[in-house]
């Protein structure tokens, strides 16, 4: 698959990595030249220039891109990038680092596939991590959305499935997943799962027992 990233700072630079080492298609946009210059130094493609320019992300192959992530530290030029790519049919993800507020989300939620919160989520794993790595602890994100981790066992209506099949309530994403003992990474829709993964779900708080369901097995 074909990504373009758009940003390559601290998030955008390990997501092109991972996507780079899952054999995936990656080609950066960066306004900076120095950072622009260090992605060509990693080995991705780098376009110097404004993310949100329909003329930019041309030149970085939108036409035949699946997916557009604007995952720079300026808002504004995130949902830019994500709408030109919209229009052009690429699947979009839009970082926003403010605090989770319901009209920031209101705001662009709609106009894009994904938001995502580096902080918040980065922040529950890390709480995740203080109370003994038990994937089965809910953390708190928000008063309204919480973050767990799933293990894929045997019996669970999950298994063969891919992460763009599941039937997860409509606020549940999927935000990492990992083979048994593999570090968790950002999944692709396509991605199929199988007994002794693990995938990390934020879901609504009110949603979560429609997420057990969906991938627990029935006498979880």
């Amino acid at each position: 698959m074909k990504f373009v990233i758009v940003g390559y700072g601290r998030v955008g630079t390990r997501t092109a990595r991972v996507l780079d080492e899952e054999g995936h298609d990656v080609v950066v946009i960066e306004r900076d030249p120095e950072r622009a210059d260090r992605a060509t130094e990693d080995g991705f493609q780098a376009i110097k220039g404004d993310g949100g320019d329909e003329t930019v992300l041309r030149q970085a192959g939108l036409d035949t891109a699946d997916a557009v992530g604007g995952l720079t530290g300026d808002l504004n030029t995130n949902f830019a990038a994500c709408t030109v790519a919209k229009k052009h049919g690429a699947r979009t993800v839009l970082r926003i680092d403010e605090d989770f507020r319901e009209e920031v989300y209101q705001e662009y939620a709609e106009d894009v596939d994904e938001v995502i919160y580096p902080e918040r989520l980065g922040a529950a794993g890390a709480k995740t991590a203080l109370l003994g790595g038990d994937f089965n602890v809910i953390a708190d994100l928000t008063e309204k959305l919480q973050v767990s981790v799933f293990p894929i066992r045997h019996g669970s209506p999950a298994v063969g499935k891919r992460i763009g099949e599941l039937d997860l309530p409509e606020s549940g994403r999927i935000y990492a997943h990992g083979r048994e003992d593999d570090p968790m990474t950002i999944p692709l829709p396509g991605t199929t799962l199988e007994e002794g993964d693990r995938v990390a779900v934020v879901v609504e708080t009110e949603a979560v027992a429609d997420v057990r369901s969906a991938l627990l097995p029935a006498e979880a």
